[in-house]
Formats: structure tokens, sequence, C-alpha cells
């Protein structure tokens, strides 16, 4: 039995939301295509002003195999254009997002090709120059009762791009995800991880070469940042970025007074004194100074910080559109004026799709406890509810008309205290109120307590469901590793998530400024 995917709107960055929904003031970002006509004149614009040997620059950094290197040899053939999108690498992969970005990408590509005839592929950017050991280095798994988080150590200083972090041996942490997986329906996720997760390797390679291994017969390409092939590639524009890097530094100042004048919190700091290029010569990755900025220009080892990263992506890749997330949504704002400073093209975003996906098993605990996704969200909520209500009616009778016999005598005895002139006041009162309550309130606790120890097994199964659903406290899509539930519904998970992807590609084209769900989000009784 398959799990169900239900799609979801985005949410969590309010300044996201207000560009999804086209509420952003003009030039903070490209706009969005309304029709399919619209999105033509996009494909036909980006074409028309890139050379045709970008494939021939790039491809030791993309190493395309299987339908992937068709895609881009028809796209490098044809003067196509690519629709980008990407992550940080993520330890075995990373959370369901990492999965669910990719199709987003391949459904997107796939219905601009049709739409316009323009040759279109997806590229998915690996950003292994990215420093940020303590996202690459863990990932959760959902378990029996609850959910784990599976982490590994560094063995050199940290500071360094993923690229060039030793990955180490995992292979504990790569049995507790097999043996997470259960049942298998297809093994070739394990196998490629088993693969490409071995100790020679850094993190950075490995996140790469699973990531092409398992995107490539899908159609998805993997771009890897830290590859010499990229760096080369990006040296104008990151030279430029040095050259202009005061200018920079104001407008991007500019542009972020503006977002707070508009009630928003700039997603991306800013840090004065340094310029948006990282320089990698010393082994670590560090941002240039604005004042030294003109004697980092020519350095091989030169990697663009998170607001130059999409100006590149654009420069150096035919792309259409890259398809992000509420936070990349949120910084795309930050970055129009950065293009406008340098003179090139300015990158454009669409949402991405997004989804939590339902488990069998989950629907049946949701039905039998008759409880929603959201009522999961809080670590407690859901089990003390259900203990409670699994108390004698008695027993909560009593309490509250315990509580309600307590409330009626102390408001008598304030009264008493104002009207007879007492030797304390009201506020002595109101402090044994508060002592009182307090203590029926723990007694209550400990009822309940008692019932979740007495219920062991039902307050497993709703730990069972939250690991899935939002593990550790976090929403499904940004936390649990997607790899066991590709091993435990194969092809078909793929499938039914590349479906809703479709769906979401369709109103893109269709120039909803809204990114809405197929199917509203509620209860999964009786479903799976």
């Amino acid at each position: 039995m398959n799990p169900r995917v239900i799609t979801e709107p985005l949410s969590g960055n309010p300044l996201a939301a207000a560009a999804i929904a086209g509420n952003t003031p003009p030039g903070w970002y490209e706009p969005q295509p309304r029709d399919s006509a619209a999105w033509r004149e996009r494909l036909e614009s980006v074409r028309a002003t890139f050379d045709h040997n970008w494939l021939a620059r790039l491809g030791p950094a993309i190493e395309p195999t299987d339908k992937a290197k068709e895609r881009l040899e028809s796209v490098a053939a044809g003067r196509g254009v690519v629709v980008t999108t990407g992550q940080q690498p993520g330890l075995f992969g990373g959370p369901v997002y990492t999965l669910s970005k990719a199709l987003s990408a391949l459904a997107l590509a796939n219905s601009l090709q049709e739409a316009t005839g323009v040759p279109v592929a997806p590229v998915f950017w690996a950003a292994t120059d990215d420093t940020d050991f303590k996202e690459a280095s863990s990932t959760v798994i959902a378990v029996h009762g609850g959910a784990q988080l599976l982490r590994i150590d560094h063995s050199q200083p940290l500071g360094r791009p993923m690229a060039a972090m030793p990955l180490g041996d995992v292979s504990r942490e790569l049995e507790a995800l097999t043996r997470s997986a259960g049942s298998a329906i297809d093994l070739n996720p394990i196998e490629l991880l088993e693969r490409f997760y071995t100790p020679e390797a850094t993190i950075g390679s490995a996140y790469v070469g699973f990531l092409r291994a398992l995107f490539a017969p899908f159609g998805i390409a993997v771009i890897d940042a830290s590859h010499s092939a990229t760096r080369a590639a990006a040296r104008t524009v990151l030279n430029l970025a040095l050259e202009k890097a005061g200018e920079i530094a104001t407008a991007v100042n500019e542009r972020n007074r503006e977002l707070e004048a508009a009630g928003f919190v700039p997603q991306v700091q800013d840090v004065p004194g340094l310029s948006l290029v990282f320089n990698a010569a010393s082994g670590g990755r560090k941002r240039v100074p604005i004042k030294a900025a003109g004697k980092h220009t020519g350095s091989d080892e030169l990697g663009p910080n998170v607001l130059l990263r999409p100006i590149i992506e654009r420069a150096i890749l035919p792309t259409a559109t890259y398809i992000g997330g509420p936070a990349e949504i949120a910084y795309f704002a930050q970055i129009s004026p950065i293009a406008d400073v340098l003179g090139v093209a300015r990158p454009a975003i669409v949402p991405r799709w997004s989804c939590v996906i339902v488990e069998p098993h989950v629907a049946r605990i949701m039905e039998k406890l008759r409880l929603l996704p959201e009522d999961l969200r809080d670590p407690h909520e859901a089990e003390a509810r259900i203990a409670r209500s699994r108390l004698p009616k008695r027993v909560l009778e009593e309490l509250g008309a315990t509580r309600a016999a307590l409330d009626e005598r102390l408001d008598a005895l304030t009264d008493a205290i104002v009207e007879e002139n007492a030797p304390v006041g009201p506020a002595v009162a109101d402090g044994l109120r508060a002592n009182l309550l307090h203590r029926l309130d723990r007694f209550e606790r400990r009822l309940i307590a008692a019932a979740k120890k007495l219920h062991a097994e039902v307050m497993q199964e709703i730990g069972t469901a939250r690991g899935s659903l939002y593990p550790l406290g976090k929403p499904q899509e940004r936390s649990l590793n997607f790899v066991p539930l590709l091993v435990r519904y194969g092809p078909g998970l793929r499938d039914e998530m590349l479906a809703g992807a479709r769906g979401h590609a369709e109103q893109l084209l269709g120039g909803s400024k809204v990114s809405r769900p197929l199917e509203e989000v509620g209860t999964v009784r009786g479903r799976s």
C-alpha cells in the first residue's frame, strides 16, 4: 500500500508569503510569467543571450549520465534553457525537501518544454562549497516510537567547505538508516549510499555522487558548485563583484532599509566591511574584506556567498528560473540590486512544490486516535489530550467541580476581606488562589502522567506518528531523511510525488500567483 502524498502551500516566512502572493513592490523580484506565452518570452530572452558552449565548459562539473545527459545535450544542441534548484549537502542525501525540490524542477522543466517547444532540462545545484557542517553532518530517521538523530563527527577543523571535509567511517549511521527502512521494495537508494558514502569520500563528494546516480534516471542533472570548472566559469562575475564590492554593499544596504521600512526582516543580514565573495585559499572559507578586495581578484579559490550564488548560476547556466523554498524566496529580494550593480541579468525565482507524506501505518494511528497532522506539531499536546481522555469520567467531573468550587469560595473570601476591612488585603487572597490552583493543576498533571504510563502503547503510537510527520519537532519535509521512504515504497512514491509537483508546475504556467495545494490539507482518517 502506497503512502498518501499531500500537497501543502509553502509557509514560514512573511516576506516569501508576500512575494508568492504578488504583494511586494515592483523591482524586488523578477516578474513571474503569467501564462505559457509569457513563459515562452522568458525562455527566448534567456536563450538569445546565452552562448552555445556552456555545457562544454561545465560538463566536467556536471558529469551527466543516462536521461540527465540526454536532456542536457538536447538543451545545448537546441539552444534550450534549464530550470535550477539546489541545496547544501545533508547526510545521506538530506531531508525530504531535497527530493521534492528536485522533482519540482523536473516537473516545471517538463511542463515548460511541453508548453513552449523549447528544450528544457532540470539542474540541481549541489552547494558543496558550503561550510555548514552542522547541517551536512546530520539527518533524521523515523523509528518505532519516535525519531532518531543520526550525526557524524568531524576529523578536520570546522570552517572548510564540505567538498574538502572528510566523511570518515559512517557505516554505523548507514546501518541505522537501513534498519529504519524496514521491508524494501527498492534497495537501489541504499546500494547507492553504500557506493558513495565511503571513508575515502568527502561530505560533498558523497552527496554529489549519490544524488547524481539517484537523479540521473529521472533526467535531473547535478552540478558540483566546488568543481574547478564551476569556479572557472564563475570567475568573471566573482572578480567583478570584488571590483564593485563597495557599490554592492551600498546597494544591498539600501534594499535592506527598504525591506525594513516595509515591515520585513532581511533574510541575509549585512556584515559591514565584507564583500559577497569568499576566498578558500588558506583551507578555510572566509569573506573577502571590501578594503582588500583588489588583492584577491584573479584567485582560483574564489566563491560566492548566498546572495551572489543565484547571480553566478544565472550567469553560467541558461537559467529560466530557480525554484526555491521560503528562505530562498525571501533572500531573492536582496539580490536584484546586486545584479544591477554588476550589470548582469537578474535571476528569477518561483516557489517550489511542498508536500507531506503520510505512510499507511501512520494513517492507521491517526484514524484510530482521531488525530490530525497538525495535532502533532506540539511535542506533548496530543499525548496529554489522549491520556486525559482515558481517565475515568467521574474523576474528571470531580476535578472540574473542585476547581469550580474553589474559584467560588475564593471569590467569596476575597469579597469578605474587602467588605469587612480585614487586616490583610485582597492581594493575599489572590496569592492563596494562585497557590491552590497551582496545586490542583499539578495534581491533574500527575493524573495525566499516570495515565500515559498506563497507556504506554498508545503513547508510543503517537510517538511513531510524530516521528514521521514532525520528527524532533520539525516539519517532515525539513528534517526526515527521504531514502527510507524511497526504499519502502519504490518508484510508486516517486511517481506520486512527481504528479503532485506536476500539478504545481501547471499552476505556475497558468500564472497562479499563489502556490495552492492540489487538495486541501485535512484529516487522514480512513485514507492511506
